[in-house]
């Protein structure tokens, strides 16, 4: 579309009074417009306050001059509104800073301006700014930093540096104002002074701000003065901003808040005279708080929600897949239009004001001025927007209960506690002992449960209550799956995030109960991390992970910086997130447990990447590296062989490249044995030590050579001339699953061609058969199976195929794989198993992975396990699943037999 500049002026002339003067005072701007040069007219009002001595003088020449570029080239549709916005937002940076500068230099003339920070909140801070808006700053300073006068304390000196930066901006001359400035939404404004120091200020945050307070900080961003100091201060309160796991109380935050609002102004719900475009239903601010919301609950998972600026959040909850991408092409296209009709009313007088006029014929300027026809299309067109925005926010809304609090989507009526209706209604759905149960769950509330102690606490579980139960008693094993929950709740110092997470999302309470009732080990995992539910209100959960490249890059991606602890932290999290989901998709039956086992391989190499590279860069702050020469990590076992279960440890080995004399280069030189062996510590430690969220994997490196006796970290020469001279037949054979995990490409191909030779050397096929079968009996007389479901230990079970598989890769030196289910059928091929073999060790293979969450006692599960069991195993019930499993054993019995002779007791 073509700018029509001569129409925006004359529009402006003639309906916008405030603009008309403006124009009248700046006949060498208007010809510019007129000219349809609006870059030349922009830069022509930023330089108008250039050597103009006095501050506020200044600043004040600049912003008529901007205000008249902008309104023009907007009314002309030559800017869009966030080129106007931004451009606004800009000028208030720009003033701001020089106002903390002129108010610092009041008192001490040759001070460099430090130590003094404003934050910009709302649309200031989000680039967003009206074109008639006040700014909503905070204002911090540092008592050891701020320049002040020997005689003046730093609290005095920051509450007269405040005062004169408001005076600058927001004192009316006869040049007119800068900005109005408000200063309410620092904390405890009623009481607090003008600027806080930045320690105070990160008290309350940490431990008494309001709900409403987090909502305000999305947006927050350093505006001017000390800009780093700024920027410090957001990073120590992101964790109050953006919380870890979902918050869906924020819904309800959000709720109150709109219920409050439009309370104010139900009078002017109706488009038409008086109403708000701002705060009327459908308007402006409840597209932001459309967008707020949703940041708020996801946000702390996902950084890439953390956008200060409304479209740009919008766009990344639909790429999210959080909202539909309509809604929010819809609420995008509807916000920038209500911030231009927005800028209309306050192009007309200057006034920040967001209401229509009480009257019809400043209705009808308002349109003119726009380029409408009348002030019906006016009124046709913000009733059209605002009903499709209204319609989406309240369906938002009415998963809080419409804003009133608690007691929404799963609600009902809460039963009364300890009271008969509570035991009837428990009997009436199944359980045995419905009165005893019944004073359990009111001694919950009498100061038995932490999580149960505060009034919001136990209003919150009133709305989940009767679900819980009816869930719970539809469970395969209710009366297990109740005692899990009363010990989840016992664990928990707090379960509000919970409640609200399960009042949003009802589907989660069915699944919440199934996890209890069948899984121990997720229950117990629930028990210390409630927030692994989250992930679950999205269909994704259900998807198995990428490759590793992607893991790596999630668990390495966030505002993690370079702090160790805070890498540590986001792996365990996003490992147990990761875990958690996987096993959910196993008693769920919707993936094979072949494919949850190789993703589960894929999370933990992922998270052996990222924290290696994590405690390598720490370890190298103080001792630097070892020229020509690097960390490469060996994966054996179910490791190596990419098939973990939930239960699995790791077992790793570490391997340097390079000359092992070598030193290291940092202020704390190393040789490059006790380099290597000390980086391997922490990398260990890295994989192992629980922190603040919790514990990841066991590490196991008894495989290096020569077990515990031997460093834990060798040289490449030493592996090989170890494997080559030294190692006995059961590491070659550990040595068949090997994967390097870890190191460069080059590295991990020189370590593949030394595990090879190494493999492939010839072998005395009498001693390799005598080791073999001597080293399997050690081993079930050692470790005999424990159960029926110990499918790994007993015999016929996957160590024998383990032991059969490794047999003959070294007999033969081919099938060289370190995956078992691919190695199988090539061994098939080369006419050295039958075809049983590879329908054998899928049943073993898939009953191990699935028991290890279902029955990880090896003993025979309750019912509903069973059922599970046989779902994941193929088979239609549970006698099909022993069949299947006697088969399996009887299979691989047979080809023991057929190799060494010998008979396997499998009863």
């Amino acid at each position: 579309m073509t700018a029509d500049w001569t129409g925006a002026l004359a529009r402006a002339e003639a309906h916008a009074p405030f603009l008309s003067r403006a124009m009248d005072r700046l006949p060498d701007l208007v010809a510019l417009l007129a000219a349809g040069e609006g870059k030349a007219a922009l830069a022509w009002a930023t330089r108008q306050g250039e050597g103009v001595e006095e501050v506020g003088v200044a600043l004040r020449r600049e912003r008529l001059a901007l205000a008249l570029a902008l309104a023009i080239g907007d009314l002309a549709g030559a800017f869009p509104v966030a080129r106007v916005t931004g451009e606004l937002s800009l000028f208030a940076d720009r003033a701001m800073d020089a106002a903390i500068a002129e108010a610092i230099r009041r008192r001490v003339p040759d001070a460099e301006p430090a130590g003094f920070i404003a934050l910009a909140l709302g649309k200031h801070g989000a680039c967003e700014l009206n074109y008639s808006s006040d700014i909503d700053p905070i204002l911090l300073y540092d008592p050891a930093l701020l320049p002040r006068r020997e005689r003046d304390e730093p609290g005095e000196a920051a509450d007269r540096v405040a005062r004169a930066v408001v005076e600058t901006l927001g004192r009316v001359t006869g040049d007119g104002y800068v900005f109005r400035v408000d200063l309410r939404l620092r904390p405890a404004s009623e009481v607090s002074p003008l600027a806080i120091p930045i320690e105070a200020a990160l008290t309350h945050y940490e431990s008494s701000a309001l709900a409403w307070e987090r909502a305000a900080f999305i947006r927050a961003r350093a505006c001017a003065g000390d800009i780093g100091a700024g920027e410090a201060f957001l990073a120590a309160i992101r964790p109050f901003v953006w919380r870890k796991s979902l918050d869906f109380g924020a819904i309800a935050e959000i709720g109150r808040l709109t219920s409050q609002i439009r309370s104010n102004t139900r009078q002017a719900w109706t488009v038409g005279p008086n109403f708000d475009l701002k705060k009327g239903r459908g308007g402006i601010r409840e597209i932001e708080f459309y967008a707020q919301t949703h940041q708020l609950i996801h946000g702390g998972r996902n950084p890439a929600l953390r956008l200060r600026g409304t479209r740009a959040t919008l766009d990344a909850l639909a790429a999210a897949g959080i909202i539909p991408a309509d809604d929010a092409q819809l609420l995008g296209d509807s916000y920038d239009r209500l911030r231009t009709l927005e800028h209309r009313l306050q192009m007309v007088a200057d006034q920040q004001t967001h209401a229509l006029p009480s009257e019809w014929a400043a209705i009808e300027g308002v349109a003119k001025l726009e380029g409408l026809p009348d002030s019906d299309a006016l009124l046709s067109e913000i009733t059209r927007i605002t009903q499709a925005v209204g319609e989406r926010y309240d369906a938002l809304i009415a998963a809080s209960g419409n804003g009133g609090g608690n007691g929404g989507s799963l609600g009902g009526n809460v039963l009364p506690v300890g009271s008969k209706p509570l035991t009837e209604e428990l009997a009436r759905l199944g359980f045995a002992d419905a009165d005893e149960l019944a004073q359990r769950i009111d001694g919950w509330r009498s100061g038995k449960m932490r999580a149960l102690r505060s009034e919001a606490a136990r209003m919150a579980f009133d709305a989940i209550q009767p679900a819980l139960l009816a869930a719970l008693a539809a469970a395969p094993e209710p009366e297990r799956a109740f005692l899990r929950w009363e010990q989840l709740l016992a664990n928990l110092p707090t379960a509000i995030n919970l409640f609200n997470l399960l009042e949003a999302r009802p589907a989660l309470v069915q699944l919440l109960a199934r996890i209890l009732s069948l899984a121990p080990p997720l229950a117990d995992e629930l028990a210390r991390r409630t927030d692994l539910l989250d992930p679950l209100i999205d269909a994704s959960a259900f998807a198995l992970p990428g490759d590793v490249e992607a893991l790596v890059a999630d668990f390495a991606c966030g505002e993690c910086d370079d702090d160790y602890e805070r890498v540590l932290d986001r792996v365990r999290r996003r490992v147990g997130e990761k875990r958690f989901a996987l096993g959910v998709q196993l008693i769920e039956g919707a993936t094979d447990p072949l494919e949850i086992s190789a993703a589960l391989a894929r999370v933990a190499e992922a998270a052996i990447r990222v924290l290696t590279d994590a405690a390598l860069a720490e370890f190298e702050r103080s001792h630097g590296r070892i020229a020509a020469s690097e960390l490469v990590i060996l994966g054996l076992g179910r490791m190596g062989g990419g098939a973990l279960t939930h239960a699995s440890d790791l077992d790793l080995v570490y391997l340097f490249t390079g000359d092992f004399e070598a030193e290291s280069d940092g202020r704390r030189p190393l040789a490059a044995t006790a380099y290597y062996n000390r980086l391997c510590q922490r990398v260990t430690g890295a994989l192992s030590v629980p922190t603040a969220e919790g514990a990841l994997y066991e590490v196991d490196t008894r495989l290096r050579p020569s077990g515990d006796q031997g460093p834990l970290a060798v040289s490449f020469d030493s592996f090989e001339r170890y494997q080559k001279e030294q190692a006995w037949t059961w590491e070659h054979m550990a040595l068949c699953r090997a994967r390097p995990l870890y190191g460069s490409a080059e590295a991990r191909d020189a370590l593949c061609g030394i595990v090879s030779e190494v493999l492939k050397a010839p072998r005395d096929a009498a001693k390799l058969r005598a080791d073999v079968l001597e080293m399997r009996a050690t081993m079930a007389q050692h470790k005999p199976g424990k159960g029926l479901l110990d499918v790994k230990l007993s015999r016929g079970g996957l160590v024998d195929v383990e032991f059969i598989v490794h047999y003959l890769q070294l007999r033969e030196g081919k099938a060289l794989i370190p995956r078992l289910g691919e190695a199988i059928p090539i061994l098939i091929a080369e006419g050295l198993l039958p075809e049983a073999m590879i329908a054998a060790h899928g049943t073993l293979a898939r009953l191990l992975i699935t028991a290890r969450l279902l029955a990880p006692d090896a003993r025979e599960p309750p019912s509903a396990a069973r059922s599970v069991l046989a779902k994941a195993c193929g088979c239609s019930d549970w006698d099909a699943v022993l069949a299947s499993l006697a088969q399996a054993r009887g299979a691989v019995a047979a080809v023991w037999q057929d190799l060494f002779g010998e008979e396997l007791e499998i009863a």
